[in-house]
């Protein structure tokens, strides 16, 4: 049978998640179109791909999946309601609240252990949907891996938006960097998370120099594959990055593993970019276990998988999982955010008969 697949989204930065599954469902003959739930992203299209502009066209549209890469998604939006993710976890919170549940998903696909064993935990404790570990769809253009041939070193420079962590809102950091940038030792490139203010932005592109040039992109993997080390504070990108068994210099990150070189003044961090250039044994090893937990995938078939559990568990029998919570107060937010105000609300996961 013909499936339908919508893809959810309220950030440009889902885009680049969603394109190799709307590859993916392309390949199969089967058919995808995108939602977004805020206007920025809706600039972006049809450049990748068919958007429904209006909530009621895509109850119209009824679709048997809706892929989320957004944290809640419209419970009374047909279909089976997929958590996709829009990043790592990145412990920018010392805890778990990126693996809180909020009642609106039938089916988690995990990136790999790091996201998979907590959310298995969660599932025991709700009993309200299922996990299945596919890897990520973001990271399949990242495969198979390639080796660089730089002329001098290329440093990606990768900032979050969260205040208290980004290295973008540090002007000694900044100025540091622009120092560096003009000994012609290194070539940076440097892209900041779409929610940074524009003055920030604007600061970014006044570093601009032979040596230094700013993309305004949320499509990362080509610059992942172009560099030769990352310089980031707290950011899923960091892990998006280790992938590659390429290294990271952190400025202050929150909870530095064995995996990063962290540095915490300004003044050691051309060192560090030194020692990460060595590519020093020890550490190569430490990444490769980290990469190992948090994505074991290489073989860039990611989204293969999850559209494979979306269809398995589309058919599945679901009775052992119980009804999702009222969750009013989140589904009241949904609604306010959309502008729709409905009753309708679906408690239980989407279940369809295969066709024999």
């Amino acid at each position: 049978m013909k499936y339908r697949f919508l893809i959810y989204i309220n950030h440009a930065y889902a885009i680049p998640i969603g394109n190799p599954l709307q590859e993916e469902i392309q390949k199969r003959s089967d058919t995808v179109k995108w939602f977004s739930g805020m206007e920025e992203p809706k600039k972006l299209f049809p450049q990748h791909g068919e958007l429904i502009e209006s909530v009621e066209d895509a109850i119209a549209y009824n679709p048997h999946f809706v892929l989320a890469i957004t944290d809640t998604v419209p419970d009374f939006f047909p279909g089976l309601k997929v958590q996709v993710f829009h990043g790592f976890p990145a412990n920018k919170r010392k805890g778990t609240d990126q693996f809180t549940i909020r009642g609106f998903f039938d089916l988690y696909c995990t990136q790999g252990p790091s996201s998979t064993v907590p959310f298995k935990e969660q599932q025991k404790k709700y009993q309200t949907f299922e996990v299945i570990e596919t890897g990520w769809s973001k990271m399949d253009p990242l495969f198979p891996l390639e080796e660089n041939q730089n002329e001098k070193p290329v440093i990606l420079i990768s900032s979050t938006f969260t205040k208290y962590y980004s290295l973008a809102l540090k002007n000694d950091v900044l100025a540091e960097i622009a120092r560096l940038s003009k000994t012609g030792k290194y070539q940076f490139m440097a892209v900041l998370h779409p929610k940074l203010e524009a003055k920030t932005v604007k600061k970014f592109r006044s570093l601009e120099n032979e040596n230094f040039k700013f993309y305004d992109t949320t499509n990362l993997i080509p610059l992942f594959k172009k560099a030769d080390i990352m310089f980031s504070d707290t950011t899923s990108a960091i892990i998006e990055f280790l992938l590659q068994r390429k290294l990271v210099v952190t400025f202050k990150n929150n909870m530095p593993g064995p995996y990063l070189i962290d540095v915490s003044e300004v003044s050691d961090i051309e060192g560090a970019f030194e020692r990460a250039l060595d590519y020093p044994v020890g550490l190569i090893k430490e990444i490769d276990k980290f990469a190992k937990f948090s994505h074991p995938y290489q073989d860039g078939k990611s989204s293969k998988r999850v559209i494979d559990a979306c269809i398995k568990f589309l058919h599945e029998d679901k009775s052992y999982l119980k009804s999702k919570p009222l969750n009013l107060i989140r589904k009241y937010k949904v609604r306010k955010t959309l502008g729709y105000w409905t009753f309708k609300s679906f408690s239980a996961p989407y279940t369809l008969k295969k066709e024999t």
